[in-house]
């Protein structure tokens, strides 16, 4: 392969410079090509993947679908965040199950087919949330807590976890979930236990590590109940508006005989 050359004249000038100011410019040379190589190197970070479709889409608005996925994520996050908490609280999992993976398997199928947690004594949504965050429980506290923020976020979409044509949601219900989850994010973090230690370890902050991947995922599953809880009052007083346009404009909109 042939170096490249500089032209004649530009040779010219640059080895007449002082030598400061050709080292200058090499330096200069040289970060314009390392920006250059940065900016072609490949950034693959993952792609955003849908769903395959299934004959009950049929039913779903867009509405519908959006709900019913964002139910689908949060939970999934919930079942993320309370992995991650049995790591780094082991004790707890071992009250439930003889393994982490069995006492995670557990509590996800009761939290599907809706079924209680006998722990938590009947109790469901918010009630059971404060029972999960109280210094003297002394049941599996993660697995109580999970269940009782996926019974909250369930219940106040009507108790559904995918939503069809014939579904409504409240978003004033949907706007509550995401209070009482910071809330509760709140009471997890601040809150002690009766020896003085913290109601269970999740986020770590200090000069030798720092984990926040707790705090991120919660923040998550409240911006996506914000964001439904906008977007269904939004789609309420659209349909409003909408119906008021129509009849206002319905007479303008008239065909005009054309024979």
């Amino acid at each position: 392969m042939t170096a490249a050359r500089f032209p004649s004249h530009a040779a010219a000038f640059f080895y007449a410079a002082p030598p400061a100011r050709r080292c200058t410019a090499w330096l200069s040379l040289l970060l314009v090509m390392a920006l250059a190589a940065c900016s072609s190197a490949p950034t693959t970070h993952g792609e955003v993947e849908g769903e395959s479709f299934h004959g009950k889409e049929l039913l779903q608005s867009d509405s519908n679908r959006m709900a019913t996925l964002a139910m689908k994520e949060n939970l999934e996050s919930l079942f993320l965040l309370m992995d991650k908490l049995y790591r780094r609280n082991p004790a707890e999992w071992k009250k439930t199950a003889a393994s982490r993976e069995a006492a995670v398997a557990y509590v996800r199928i009761a939290i599907m087919e809706r079924q209680p947690w006998l722990e938590l004594q009947e109790k469901r949504d918010v009630a059971a949330l404060s029972l999960a965050l109280q210094p003297t429980f002394t049941g599996d506290r993660v697995a109580a807590f999970v269940y009782a923020a996926a019974d909250t976020i369930i219940t106040a979409h009507g108790g559904l976890t995918s939503f069809t044509l014939i579904d409504g949601l409240d978003p004033q219900h949907v706007f509550n979930a995401a209070r009482n989850l910071e809330i509760a994010n709140w009471i997890l973090n601040s809150r002690k236990a009766a020896d003085g230690k913290p109601l269970l370890l999740s986020n770590q902050a200090d000069d030798a590590q720092s984990n926040l991947s707790y705090e991120r995922e919660m923040g998550k599953i409240i911006g996506r109940l914000d964001l439904l809880a906008s977007y269904t009052t939004e789609r309420y007083r659209r349909s409003v508006i909408g119906y008021g346009q129509g009849l206002v404009a319905g007479p303008f909109l008239q065909f005009l005989p054309v024979r």
